[in-house]
């Protein structure tokens, strides 16, 4: 457990071993949810969901599950040309 203190405008800073260890970076966002029952704050970083549709697209190709876009353009009779 780490502790960390509140500025005068209600900030905090969050330790770099902290930053690190969940790969936090500068400029990042994070949701925040606060629990008052239990004096609890919970913090999580916002993912950008582009970021993780690139990671699958990324996988499927290094998998060979991918096709070009004139294979798929061909199955689907789809004409890519301007006629």
């Amino acid at each position: 457990m780490v502790t960390v203190t509140v500025d005068s405008k209600g900030r905090l800073s969050i330790p770099a071993d902290v930053r690190d260890e969940l790969g936090i970076a500068t400029g990042d966002v994070l949701f925040l949810e606060s629990d008052p029952e239990h004096a609890v704050i919970h913090l999580a970083k916002a993912e950008n969901p582009f970021d993780g549709l690139a990671r699958h697209a990324i996988e499927e190709y290094r998998q060979g599950r991918t096709i070009s876009l004139e294979a798929y353009a061909a199955k689907h009779n789809i004409n890519l040309t301007d006629e």
